[in-house]
């Protein structure tokens, strides 16, 4: 938090101070009412100008403590809106500078819980915590020196509920309780990411009729929150109970009846001195009780602090020292390792080379490491092991900008930006002209659809534009399109497509091709077909590797790869493709 709140030291400080004067000047009413009856109740008459005095004290103490707290108040929330937004600025630089492949295996609910939630949940601690905690701790200061200066036995046994509230707190930060906590957290975050990913699949899901399937996942996440929630209360409740009871009105009434009762019969005090402590002997616990209250949001934003705190560690993708420009778009990759965790490998002693003006597909089963393999070319990942070189430069030596000028990349998994359908076309080359965006859309066959839309290429991808998977995946091939870049990765970008629009983008592709080094995971028998060399991947390892006519001859893994293929097409049309190899 001192890190967090460093560059607003000073408004911090301000709210602090402002606070303080207007707790100190919240105790003046008490102070003047509790005053007027010691003045008022003794036989005899009253000095007026001393009881006028203690209503203008009182009334001016009111009226600086409505002022003072409201100027706290504003301020404390400015400087909340500036933490938060410096906190999301953080994140939003950090995670565009965090490997891709980092974030393409986490989870949209879980970045967008801490970008979003976890923000949020700071905003008790730096908006309302320093005036709960000033109460909490200067108005029983002054109070306790005033009662003191009454009667100092008294003052003690006011102070019991509160000592008593105060040694029942421990008992909430048990390792039995933290972990209740963290498990309470964890489900919730379960829960977000069941219900983002429902909400992405629910066209899917009505339309194959697996309500009752996508539902299940949520209902369990939701059941094993409700499980942590109950483990939590259930635990936190009997401490909860006895510390408001400890805390409340009733109570520290009858506590300090009985103890002002006994020393009054006693005479050990006057019955007016009783007045202030049944006055301020409330105002002690109810600081305490505000404290109490807030205990939940100051663990909240912990746990949430340290969430955010994580994804700021994460290290950002490595930029040379001295960038070295790439001569050429020759592509090696030189005995690759990868594993995403220790021990672990994905990609085993992995050696090829892409020359320019070829197609290279991939092939295997399953997990063999595909699409690892292809997201090292755009840098989503460093190989743990080995190089990949582009134009003789290992890509480590190559910046980022530089980097992206020269790979360009289509997946399935698009993702487009909430801008206009040109703006996401030219999100590589945001100076192109409206010309150059319409031809690369005509290449990739989607100009038509666009303009279909409301406002043609000025409609909004999620406002006024709505585009299948497809067509989602055709704006992202004409983004390829636009870029230009000298080598292309793509995952089978013509998976949503229908026939006719396949074999519009095919064509595209493959003018697109031209002496660019294209490198793509290949399921479909056309693809592999076109390709003029083809990798064959099993279990992180090149087992087979040549151009398709040689693979084929050779009566090896990729024949069987090919004849399992074509007898699955042919099963599906009811006759063989014809797809034959170059």
């Amino acid at each position: 938090m001192a890190r967090l709140l460093r560059p607003h030291a000073w408004s911090f400080a301000a709210v602090v101070l402002l606070q303080v004067v207007g707790a100190v000047a919240g105790l003046a009413p008490l102070l003047a009412v509790a005053e007027l009856g010691r003045a008022l109740l003794p036989p005899g008459p009253a000095d007026q100008d001393h009881v006028w005095t203690v209503v203008l004290v009182g009334a001016a103490g009111l009226l600086v403590r409505l002022l003072f707290t409201a100027a706290s108040s504003g301020i404390g929330h400015l400087v909340d809106g500036q933490v938060q937004l410096a906190l999301r600025r953080r994140l939003a630089a950090r995670l565009g500078r965090v490997p891709i492949g980092w974030l393409s295996r986490r989870r949209t609910g879980e970045l967008a819980k801490v970008v979003g939630d976890d923000v949020s949940a700071v905003h008790p601690v730096v908006a309302h915590a320093p005036g709960e905690l000033v109460a909490a701790f200067v108005v029983p200061l002054v109070s306790l020196v005033y009662l003191f200066a009454v009667d100092w036995r008294l003052t003690l046994i006011t102070l019991a509920p509160v000592v008593l509230a105060v040694a029942l707190v421990p008992l909430m930060m048990t390792p039995a309780r933290l972990r209740e906590q963290k498990e309470f957290d964890a489900g919730m975050g379960r829960i977000s990411n069941a219900a983002v990913e429902f909400a992405q699949g629910i066209a899917v899901v009505k339309a194959f009729g697996g309500a009752g399937r996508a539902h299940r996942r949520f209902r369990t996440a939701a059941d094993e929150f409700t499980d942590a929630f109950l483990r939590w209360v259930r635990g936190m409740a009997p401490v909860a109970a006895g510390m408001q009871l400890a805390l409340s009105p009733p109570f520290v009434l009858l506590v300090v009846l009985a103890g002002g009762a006994a020393l009054i019969t006693n005479g050990a005090m006057e019955p007016a001195a009783l007045l202030p402590f049944l006055l301020l002997g409330l105002g002690l616990t109810a600081p305490v009780a505000a404290l109490g209250h807030g205990f939940d949001d100051l663990q909240a934003a912990r746990r949430a602090l340290g969430r955010i705190g994580d994804v700021l560690a994460v290290p950002p993708l490595p930029e040379p020292a001295r960038p070295v420009a790439p001569r050429g778009h020759r592509v090696e990759l030189r005995d690759v390792r990868f594993g995403y965790e220790a021990g672990r490998e994905v990609l085993r002693g992995i050696d090829l080379v892409l020359e320019p003006g070829t197609v290279t597909a991939v092939v295997g089963p399953s997990g063999s490491g595909k699409s690892t393999l292809v997201q090292l070319l755009p840098r989503f990942f460093d190989p743990t092991h080995g190089s990949v070189v582009l134009g003789g430069a290992d890509l480590r030596e190559i910046g980022s900008r530089e980097l992206y000028k020269k790979v360009s990349f289509v997946f399935q998994d698009v993702r487009l930006l909430r801008a206009s359908v040109a703006d996401n076309i030219a999100l590589a080359v945001p100076r192109a002209g409206r010309e150059d965006v319409m031809r690369a859309a005509r290449l990739a066959n989607i100009h038509d659809r666009i303009l279909e839309l409301p406002r043609g290429y000025d409609s909004v991808i999620g406002e006024d534009a709505g585009l299948s998977g497809g067509e989602a995946q055709r704006v992202a091939i004409a983004r390829a399109l636009l870029a230009d870049a000298p080598v292309l990765v793509l995952d089978e970008a013509t998976a949503f497509a229908d026939p006719r629009t396949e074999q519009a983008v095919r064509r595209a592709l493959a003018t697109l091709a031209g002496d660019r080094t294209v490198l793509v995971i290949a399921h479909r028998l056309e693809t592999i077909a076109d390709a003029d060399t083809v990798v064959m991947l099993e279990d992180g390892a090149i087992v087979e590797h040549g151009t398709p006519a040689e693979l084929l001859a050779r009566d090896g893994r990729f024949a069987a790869f090919w004849k399992s293929h074509r007898s699955a097409a042919a099963g599906e049309s009811g006759a063989p493709r014809g797809d034959e190899p170059r």
